[in-house]
């Protein structure tokens, strides 16, 4: 069974001033750089097998700090990337209530439109999905898969893996700086493209414990 981590990236100074990042390339601050290790740390006693990360500054360097624990070499896709937010990029949340009240609302319940005329969040799950299932394609059927990603495209990502409709996604909450989320994946005969996946941890800052049937698949899931 895989196992499939999305790892968002440690605090930058746009965070701390709650802006709207997107895909500007803002680079992780002193205290997102303590965040990224002490999360290496916990991370690296999975015995990941494959990291990739988003090429932005910011998920590059929250990678790094997990490479120089394990060795690994941080493998960079594009796929990876934040939604792409257009006119609200750079703008804190009031100053887009301000201008975009409307439409904030209705993107803050799920719905699917392009927020600030960019990404739709279901455009955003397309690429991000494609680029993990590249990724599982390569890997073996016990990897351990760590993708350094952003809060946005994680959810995205974890909801069309998940199945569910895009306006539940929203349900699935933000991700914390350097907190991650994993998913087990199982190659079952009767699926044709790729693992099905389960949610078994969802904005964690430790390591899950064991649980009773963890690693089995129930016979309703099968």
């Amino acid at each position: 069974m895989r196992r499939l981590v999305l790892w968002r990236h440690g605090r930058t100074s746009w965070n701390a001033q709650h802006r709207f990042q997107g895909q500007t390339d803002v680079p992780l601050d002193e205290v997102g750089v303590g965040q990224a290790r002490r999360a290496a740390v916990e991370l690296a006693a999975l015995n990941p097998t494959i990291l990739v990360s988003s090429d932005l500054q910011r998920t590059q360097d929250t990678a790094a700090a997990l490479a120089a624990i394990t060795g690994l070499t941080v493998g960079l896709d594009e796929r990876l990337r934040e939604t792409y937010a257009g006119e609200w990029q750079g703008l804190t949340r009031e100053e887009i209530r301000a201008r975009y009240g409307d439409e904030l609302d209705q993107w803050a319940t799920g719905s699917d439109l392009r927020p600030g005329g960019g990404e739709r969040r279901s455009e955003v799950a397309d690429r991000v999905v494609s680029a993990v299932e590249d990724v599982v394609r390569a890997s073996d059927d016990d990897a351990v898969i760590v993708i350094a990603t952003h809060g946005g495209s994680a959810r995205a990502g974890i909801g069309r893996l998940l199945g569910l409709p895009v306006e539940h996604w929203s349900a699935l909450g933000v991700l914390t700086n350097a907190a991650w989320s994993v998913l087990l994946g199982h190659d079952h005969p009767q699926t044709v493209d790729g693992p099905r996946w389960r949610l078994q941890e969802y904005n964690a800052r430790s390591l899950p414990e064991a649980l009773p049937r963890d690693g089995v698949w129930p016979a309703d899931d099968r």
